[in-house]
């Protein structure tokens, strides 16, 4: 018996409903999760802070979502300056309205080091949703201080910095979403497509990350129209669909301005990466770096011991050396 459209569209409402139900699911373990292991990851940290070199050694072995971002002057300041990290599921600390527990702040301490002069760099994300359908994470530029002739990013995170206050101002301005590039931001992409030829870009560029223009108050309002959907679907009733696939293509050229003006378009991934992956799974990642270690330890030694056999025919005693973090072994 053939299926009516009409058969075929309660179908996909009752499959809306569902997968709302699992992002309901997701969010609760997510919360639950968090409020349970907090004290547990201070803890950890109190431990891991006398372990020196924890944390660098912990981002040698990051997961290929983070590790293929990393240049060769990147790991210099990593390796060399990186003291710890911190990730808080800051909408769970501090509820407000429209709030999610998806939306993390990842904080990066650092020592003196010869790059820049901050000594914490903490940039959040927030989860939000867009009227348009979009739903995700959204972030604001942090700025670095970088000493003379030091700035890895090349002038693009300053930059990224201060075409998004001059965004935010011109916004404000005129009551609405801006249409129209603004001078820093023309500036802006005109730096990002010279540089575009020079390849690859510094990891530092993630503190750039803005991800779609999606505000707190728009947040709320989408949130606000889903729960109203969803009523809707739960008492069998029809969903319009408001002409989304109209305003879509209205807010299309928009979208591909924004992206062309994010200077790592890859920051919400990094984000989640060292939220759901590195950060809860450190020693694992610190376990890896101490037997990679170990295993070059021993391969250096065999390699030793055959020279001084084939010198003397004595074979030496194993002897200790440092790695290329400073610790011993």
């Amino acid at each position: 018996m053939a299926v009516t459209a009409e058969e075929i569209l309660a179908t996909y409402e009752e499959l809306s409903e569902i997968e709302a139900q699992f992002d309901d699911v997701e969010t609760d373990i997510i919360r639950h999760q968090y409020n349970l292991s907090k004290d547990l990851y201070v803890k950890r940290e109190k431990i891991v802070s006398k372990i020196e070199h924890f944390w660098p050694l912990v981002f040698e072995q990051a997961p290929m979502d983070i590790d293929e971002f990393i240049q060769p002057s990147d790991s210099q300041i990593i390796l060399g300056a990186l003291k710890s990290i911190d990730v808080k599921r800051f909408e769970i600390d501090t509820p407000v309205e429209g709030g999610d527990p998806r939306s993390v702040s990842i904080r990066f301490e650092f020592n003196e080091n010869e790059y820049f002069e901050n000594k914490v760099l903490e940039k959040k994300f927030w989860w939000r949703h867009g009227k348009d359908g979009f739903v995700g994470y959204v972030s604001e530029p942090v700025d670095i201080k970088w000493k003379a002739g030091k700035d890895l990013t090349n002038g693009l995170l300053s930059l990224a910095k201060a075409a998004w206050e001059e965004e935010q101002t011109a916004s404000k301005k005129e009551g609405k979403e801006k249409k129209e590039l603004t001078p820093k931001q023309k500036e802006l992409k005109e730096k990002l497509d010279a540089e575009a030829a020079t390849g690859a870009e510094s990891f530092f560029c993630f503190f750039g990350f803005i991800g779609e223009r999606v505000s707190a108050e728009e947040n709320i309002e989408a949130l606000k129209k889903e729960a109203e959907d969803r009523k809707k679907r739960q008492a069998g009733e029809k969903v319009e669909d408001d002409d989304e696939e109209m305003k879509e293509d209205e807010d299309d050229e928009d979208w591909e301005d924004e992206e062309d003006l994010d200077i790592f378009p890859q920051g919400d991934t990094i984000a989640m990466a060292i939220a759901d992956d590195l950060w809860p799974n450190a020693l694992k990642y610190f376990t890896q770096a101490q037997e990679s270690d170990d295993l070059s330890d021993d391969e250096d030694d065999e390699d030793e011991e055959g020279d001084e056999e084939e010198e003397d025919g004595d074979k030496p005693s194993k002897k200790h050396k440092a790695c290329a973090h400073g610790c011993k072994h």
